[in-house]
């Protein structure tokens, strides 16, 4: 096993070889991310992928945002089933070989067509679920009750501050920089998909209003104290390419 050199994490920037297979835009992003303990998440991994650590920590992430003009390469978006909102319940992975990327405990989302297909098409554990985002004066507005649960997820959050790009080996750039997602199938087999866009222009945020239930559903570790770190990106178009055996 090999954990990632910064090279590594910078490889993952780069434009990958042949056709996207989806476009995306993603707003409005809220990065919330908790210092945990690594055995919790360390048994939920399959066989064949390892935490990813910043400095020895390993960190659970909670991520709502907007999902805008979502389609495949060669059509337009479609009002109706382009635009939804999105949650997902993340950490931070590594293969044998020290190849960064994201493993998702879940991604709760309220388009159900978006829901099924990336279920059937990427091996993503999505979920069904109810959300309402608005847009106040005091920030936004976010909720998210999965089917199946009674309490709501609810978050309040607005930037604040000026926005820049991740330093290199900085703990925003080892959270929010990561460019490839690994999924499985029910037999064990392991898949890997690149995204590509611009480096995020990270804004620090304020949150008045936070909420752990999606970790708790998932059954991970739901902490009790505010988020270490809590980041802001306010939109960023996106390429998706297909799924690969890792």
């Amino acid at each position: 096993m090999t954990s990632p050199t910064l090279a590594q994490r910078l490889a993952c920037r780069e434009l990958p070889a042949g056709p996207a297979v989806m476009r995306q835009r993603w707003s409005r992003i809220l990065f919330l991310h908790w210092r945990v303990d690594p055995a919790a998440l360390r048994a939920q991994l399959p066989r064949g992928l390892h935490l990813d650590l910043h400095q020895g920590d390993a960190w659970l992430g909670i991520v709502p945002f907007e999902m805008a003009r979502v389609r495949p390469r060669l059509l337009p978006p479609l009002p109706g089933l382009s635009w939804f909102p999105e949650l997902n319940v993340r950490t931070y992975v590594h293969d044998d070989h020290g190849v960064p990327g994201v493993w998702f405990h879940s991604l709760d989302c309220s388009q159900a067509i978006a829901v099924e297909l990336a279920r059937r098409l990427f091996h993503l554990p999505y979920q069904h679920a109810r959300m309402k985002v608005l847009q106040t004066k005091d920030g936004i507005r976010y909720q998210c009750q999965r089917r199946g649960e009674t309490e709501v997820a609810a978050y309040q959050y607005q930037p604040r501050g000026s926005a820049r790009i991740a330093e290199p080996g900085s703990l925003e750039f080892f959270l929010a920089e990561r460019y490839l997602l690994y999924s499985a199938k029910p037999d064990g087999r392991i898949f890997s998909g690149r995204v590509h866009h611009a480096p995020y222009l990270l804004s620090p945020a304020v949150c008045d209003a936070w909420s752990t239930l999606p970790a708790r559903w998932d059954q991970l570790p739901a902490p009790i104290e505010p988020p270490e770190s809590v980041l802001w990106v306010g939109r960023v178009d996106v390429r998706v390419y297909p799924l690969r055996p890792a």
